[in-house]
């Protein structure tokens, strides 16, 4: 029974190291490419062997790398006070959540591009798209008068999907606070535009 102990406690402490040493890497790395699990093995002191048994593959490296910068988000949306917490009123969190969605991106571009491109042909695939649009669906269900909040929270998830975020960033050199206000401006006036008249066919 020590020993097992012992084992799992390990494993954690090299996880934990793993964690620290990708999260070094990716933050001084020009490009989230140019860091291998290699090189990720290297500076946490690990064999490549741990990497894998640990995270599977480079996918599940940058997943739980991910998770971990994302954990205090997350904690302040499933409890926090306002503007994040559950306590919030729609209007109000809606704008919030975007606004920490981008910002979470802005301050995580190589990680966030690495994770939405990688593994899947599309963005909306990835494994923390579902549970950020769940969310904002729920929230948006909650606004009196608002059709549609599925299709709603896919469009304005798309405002902050990482290759628009790193586009805008990084090839217009548009500046974060402007960024935000533009970002705020937009959810504005689609919360405020109310439901519209379905075209019929004859039109």
């Amino acid at each position: 029974m020590p020993e097992r102990q012992s084992s799992r406690k390990d494993a954690i402490r090299n996880r934990e190291a793993v964690l620290v040493a990708a999260d070094a890497l990716f933050t001084r790395r020009e490009s989230a490419e140019d860091v291998t699990m290699a090189d990720v093995a290297t500076a946490a002191g690990v064999g490549k062997g741990t990497l894998f048994r640990a995270f599977g593959d480079r996918a599940g490296l940058l997943r739980a790398l991910y998770e971990a910068r994302l954990e205090p988000i997350r904690q302040a949306v499933e409890t926090g006070p306002p503007p994040l917490g559950p306590a919030t009123p729609p209007h109000d969190r809606v704008p919030a959540l975007l606004d920490a969605v981008l910002c979470f991106k802005l301050d995580n571009r190589r990680l966030a591009l690495a994770l939405e491109e990688g593994g899947s042909s599309s963005p909306y695939r990835a494994e923390h798209y579902e549970p950020w649009h769940s969310l904002l669906r729920a929230v948006l269900e909650q606004i009196p008068g608002l059709t549609d909040s599925d299709f709603t929270a896919h469009a304005l998830l798309a405002a902050t999907r990482a290759d628009l975020v790193e586009h805008l960033a990084g090839e217009e050199r548009i500046p974060r606070e402007r960024m935000r206000a533009q970002l705020a401006n937009f959810v504005t006036r689609v919360l405020a535009s109310g439901p519209l008249r379905a075209l019929t066919a004859e039109e």
